[in-house]
């Protein structure tokens, strides 16, 4: 579950904001994903606390690379992180948080809007 913390200092982007990984962003997601796969067999414990371990040095939730992991496919926006991750629980408050701190420490990226006739 997505941790409340920052929730109500979260900023606020117009509805329909894109989101994409950054560089940086897109190898913080490999070295999480890659903690949590080693991690996995040896039970939640484990999981746990590689994901403290990842997030720590970034100054970052355990959580954190949960929100990184669903925007490595390309731009989402935050309605549609929030409909991904409901099954674990995290609201939309949640989400708009990670993803507020993933973009103040560089790894997700608010994507200028498109222009009315472009595709994006």
């Amino acid at each position: 579950m997505l941790s409340t913390l920052d929730a109500a200092k979260a900023p606020r982007w117009p509805r329909g904001q894109r989101f994409a990984l950054s560089s940086t962003g897109a190898e913080a997601e490999a070295s999480w994903r890659s903690a949590a796969q080693e991690a996995r067999s040896q039970g939640r414990s484990a999981l746990d606390g590689a994901n403290r371990r990842w997030a720590d040095p970034l100054g970052l939730d355990p959580s954190d690379g949960l929100v990184l992991s669903e925007l490595r496919p390309g731009k989402r926006s935050i309605a549609e992180l929030v409909r991904t991750l409901e099954i674990c629980g995290a609201s939309q408050e949640q989400v708009r948080a990670s993803v507020g701190r993933l973009v103040s420490r560089g790894l997700v990226e608010a994507l200028p809007p498109s222009r009315p006739g472009t595709v994006s």
